[in-house]
């Protein structure tokens, strides 16, 4: 299951960066969380890598939102999801996550940043699953 962007993820972002027009927008989080944490090393920063998956995630989440507010950006909002109405189990999500960003220039700078980098071990750690889709503001 998909946790991280492709290449052409990326490049299709890329290509919106930075050109005229490349305004607000919203990045809708969807995420499934694991159980146990699954980190590969140690973690980063020190602590434990017996976790909940979540707990992995808002240890990167902490390092995001101070990465976020940096490059212009803020959470809209973030609820737990309870049920999935329509949709496969394939479509379960443990959390939704509004993320608005002044461009997508923005987005691409926060992807970039060496302290997301850093945290990314964090969120692999704790994500099974993830979809991330561009919204319009």
């Amino acid at each position: 299951m998909a946790v991280n962007p492709t290449r052409e993820q990326i490049e299709a972002m890329a290509a919106i960066a930075g050109r005229e027009g490349d305004g607000p927008l919203v990045m809708l989080n969807l995420n499934r969380y694991r159980e146990r944490a699954a980190y590969t090393d140690a973690p980063p920063g020190g602590g434990s890598a017996d976790v909940s998956g979540r707990e992995a995630y808002e240890r990167y989440g902490a390092v995001a939102l101070d990465v976020l507010r940096r490059v212009g950006g803020d959470v809209l909002w973030q609820a737990f999801a309870t049920l999935t109405v329509i949709g496969d189990d394939g479509e379960r999500w443990d959390e939704v996550i509004a993320v608005r960003y002044p461009s997508a220039q923005a987005f691409l700078d926060l992807a970039l940043d060496p302290e997301i980098g850093a945290a990314l071990a964090h969120r692999d750690a704790g994500l099974e699953h993830a979809t991330l889709i561009r919204c319009t503001a």
